[in-house]
């Protein structure tokens, strides 16, 4: 299905729902194509590298100019990248949209090398993605701070990637939708109702998308309680925690290439800190986000509270803390569910079937499955691993699955789900001299 889903520069996550190339989708796939064809997943992260903005932002979609306006909205013309992002420098030569996506890509691009270093070498593949993955990074470091506290804030939902998530649900209260004339959904043509956002949702997304459009995709960074945030604003742990993540590979790329990556880790190892400071909840044993025009976190269990396990630099007790609360009652790991659900099985507000609002997507199990590893917990990953493996099978590689069944839904033969199946069945645990497991390109910190 990845050969399906390829369109010979990049892979579309689905030929029908997704006709075009995903941010993280992207580096999800790399991460998987490495195993197979290290030179396809170079070009994957290459191609949308292509479409970087002057001011460094990576789009979240790069549109395909073949496929018909009408098959996915929001569409080329909705976004107006070449003339409403000039300022902040939107190629000309492609369409894209305006906001991003979780920046899992460095660390992408230092699996696919280690993958085969002589072809990356010989291509000079870091060497020519190492300048726009820390503009990338410096323009989320230095513009998106939006509350002042030294994390990355999303403006969209959309941004985060887990869209629907009801950890938005508070500050998308706050946006008045735009009117349901004024855009067609082409996602219900491919999905059943009941697994999508709301109309209500989805009008409030528009509304989030066309402000930021008719405001030249210009950011306003500020301080404290919201200053300078648009009418939303969120400080999300897993976008923060990948950001981190791949800082820590940049810094492995940068020795690579013959630079010194201290500054990085150290940067790193900032970033980790201001995570705990502003993010973590001793009550709730997660991480929550935090809804910065309000000043306050927001009381909700996402999974995304979850995935800062993927750090090597969190306190010990913090991690043990995850790992609890993974297992217990609110998210059910290796007890009552296959996988890790999307948002807290105790949550009024949990859907098994809607879209981010409770059921399980094989990226974050995939990333938790990765933190379990590297925090000394091979049982539940092991578990996890083999969950991941047989769901994704019997799913039909499905997009997302109903966490206590593993019911397929969503997208059939779903991009990221076959790549990081192809991933989990080649990175199999290893351990180091002294005996602690390790995961490829992963270490202590």
């Amino acid at each position: 299905m990845l050969e399906d889903n390829w369109t010979g520069t990049s892979t579309v996550p689905s030929r029908n729902l997704y006709p075009h190339q995903w941010s993280w989708d992207s580096a999800f796939i790399a991460i998987g194509l490495r195993h197979v064809s290290p030179l396809r997943a170079q070009t994957e992260l290459e191609t949308l590298l292509n479409a970087q903005w002057g001011d460094g932002r990576v789009p979240h979609i790069v549109f395909n100019p073949s496929v018909p306006l009408d098959a996915y909205f929001p569409s080329p013309d909705f976004w107006r990248s070449s003339t409403a992002g000039r300022a902040a420098g939107a190629p000309r030569t492609v369409q894209t949209s305006g906001i991003v996506q979780p920046p899992v890509h460095a660390l992408a691009a230092w699996l696919v090398h280690e993958a085969d270093p002589g072809l990356s070498r010989a291509r000079g593949f870091l060497a020519r993605v190492y300048p726009r993955l820390a503009a990338w990074h410096r323009y989320l470091l230095h513009r998106r701070d939006l509350g002042g506290g030294g994390l990355v804030s999303v403006v969209h939902p959309w941004e985060q990637g887990m869209d629907n998530s009801p950890c938005w649900d508070l500050p998308l209260s706050r946006v008045a939708p735009a009117p349901a004339r004024s855009f067609r959904r082409a996602d219900l043509a491919h999905g059943a109702p009941g697994d999508r956002p709301t109309d209500l949702d989805y009008g409030r997304y528009v509304r989030l998308a066309a402000d930021y459009r008719d405001g030249g995709y210009r950011d306003r960074p500020g301080g404290g309680h919201g200053a300078g945030a648009g009418a939303f604003a969120v400080e999300d742990p897993a976008f923060n925690a990948l950001l981190i993540a791949s800082e820590h590979a940049l810094a492995r790329i940068a020795r690579e290439l013959g630079a010194a990556g201290t500054a990085r880790h150290a940067r790193a190892r900032r970033l980790t800190a201001a995570l705990v400071r502003r993010l973590w909840d001793p009550a709730a044993g997660m991480f929550l986000c935090r809804d910065v025009r309000g000043g306050r976190l927001i009381r909700e269990r996402g999974v995304c509270g979850l995935v800062p396990l993927l750090l090597p630099a969190l306190p010990r007790e913090i991690a043990a803390a995850l790992v609890r609360t993974a297992c217990g009652p609110h998210f059910g790991l290796g007890g009552a569910v296959r996988l890790v659900p999307s948002h807290d099985l105790l949550s009024p507000a949990f859907d098994r079937h809607r879209y981010w609002r409770g059921p399980a997507w094989f990226n974050v199990n995939w990333l938790l499955e990765r933190g379990l590893r590297l925090h000394g917990r091979p049982g539940p990953a092991a578990a996890l691993r083999r969950a991941v493996l047989d769901t994704a099978d019997s799913s039909g590689f499905a997009e997302y699955v109903d966490p206590y069944t593993g019911e397929p839904r969503g997208a059939a033969g779903f991009g990221w789900t076959a790549a990081l199946a192809l991933d989990l069945l080649h990175d199999r645990p290893a351990r180091d001299g002294n005996g602690v497991q390790r995961t490829e390109g992963g270490d202590r910190g």
